[in-house]
């Protein structure tokens, strides 16, 4: 979720997607490519959400932003505690999105309209290369934005798109049949993004069930798929000559976005509350590929 500025009253910047190129695939031609898993992986990060129904997230693993997103123009203000983010008791993280606004918080346009909630691992776990995946099952609506992103955990020092940007999984609500990944970096940010989409057959909606969207990530390579099935893989022959930002730490975030420059806004058919279900977030790596 990119945008050029920093976030104010964000713990770290709100990027968000202007647009993304929604190509089919990002694959070469030929046999169907396999993710490329490291070999002799280890777990180095773990959550399964288990705890009872209405409790916080792990504060070891996660932090949580607070304050609106001013860049994207989106509508919601994000929470602290557990108030949108919450265990469901049934091994399952809950990101509700709310039409509210119970203590009169105040966004880019004047008084919010939505709370939501957005996670990081910022401070708590960066890791370079691996496997990195998340189960979840995603909103349904016009102006829903669910993602899970990673951002380089050297954000405050080079600024973004230096930083780099990993967009595992982001879908708007308009495309209830399609997900998208994207890299951005400096030379290819914002509407320059490079990304593909995967859309599932027969019309299927992805907020119907849950599905496992996942990054291999490789010195030099990065390799995104849905269920296991891959539809894009990048390398720095894709970046037009500029700089591959992507072989350093980077920190995990999950969010659930109301509205935006590229989701649009909610309309009167979309439902409230409106929620984002994780089942887990896993992270691997192997001896070839030790976390920073």
């Amino acid at each position: 979720m990119n945008s050029p500025h920093l976030t104010r009253r964000l713990l770290v910047p709100a990027l968000s997607v202007l647009a993304l190129v929604a190509t089919t695939s990002g694959l070469a031609s030929g046999a169907p490519r396999q993710p490329e898993r490291v070999s002799a992986a280890a777990t180095t990060f773990s959550d399964e959400f288990d705890g009872p129904a209405g409790s916080a997230v792990d504060g070891s693993k996660w932090q949580i932003e607070t304050g609106d997103n001013v860049d994207n123009h989106e509508r919601q203000y994000y929470t602290s505690g557990n108030n949108n983010a919450a265990l469901d008791g049934q091994g399952h993280l809950v990101i509700t999105a709310r039409k509210e606004n119970p203590s009169n918080y105040q966004c880019w346009y004047g008084t919010c309209e939505y709370t939501s909630a957005r996670l990081n691992t910022s401070g708590k776990f960066t890791q370079t290369y691996g496997h990195v995946e998340a189960r979840m099952k995603i909103p349904r609506g016009q102006g829903m934005w669910p993602a899970f992103w990673m951002l380089g955990d050297d954000i405050g020092q080079v600024g973004w798109p230096n930083s780099g940007e990993i967009d595992i999984m982001e879908n708007v609500g308009f495309e209830p049949s399609t997900v998208h990944g994207t890299l951005h970096g400096p030379g290819y940010s914002g509407s320059g993004g490079i990304g593909a989409g995967y859309t599932l057959p027969d019309g299927q909606a992805f907020a119907d069930d849950f599905h496992t969207f996942a990054i291999d990530w490789a010195p030099d390579s990065i390799t995104w798929s849905v269920d296991g099935n891959v539809y894009q893989h990048r390398t720095p022959a894709d970046t037009n000559g500029n700089a591959w930002a992507f072989n350093k730490p980077f920190f995990l975030i999950l969010n659930l976005a109301v509205g935006g420059y590229w989701p649009g806004d909610p309309d009167g058919n979309t439902a409230f509350p409106s929620e984002l279900v994780v089942d887990h977030v896993r992270v691997t790596t192997s001896d070839s590929a030790p976390p920073a």
